[in-house]
């Protein structure tokens, strides 16, 4: 009975966290094809009523700094451990400028 009770609380101890992938490698080239953040954006995402594609809150471009990035939730992790783990080795394998970004939960609920 305990097990369950932890495992249905939610931790509080574990931040919550964003990668953020640019469009550069490590040495500054811009990375090719122009548009591979939306290309790895769209395998995650759906089509809305409107019958447009709409990206996930867990996988979607977004401008950082005034370019063009691939934000990445770790979330994904979770809910998608093989898209995560695809994401992050293109990623790697490419030698994308790469960032984790983490935020404190209490801070943003303003407790």
């Amino acid at each position: 009975m305990n097990s369950i009770a932890v495992k249905d609380e939610k931790r509080t101890d574990v931040p919550h966290c964003k990668y953020i992938i640019e469009g550069f490698t490590e040495e500054g080239k811009k990375f090719r094809p122009s548009d591979w953040i939306d290309r790895i954006a769209s395998m995650y995402a759906s089509y809305g009523a409107s019958h447009r594609l709409v990206f996930s809150d867990l996988l979607h471009p977004e401008l950082y700094k005034g370019k063009k990035c691939l934000i990445i939730d770790t979330e994904l992790e979770v809910k998608n451990p093989a898209m995560f783990e695809y994401v992050m080795h293109f990623a790697k394998s490419n030698n994308l400028k790469m960032q984790r970004v983490c935020e404190n939960l209490e801070q943003e609920i303003g407790c």
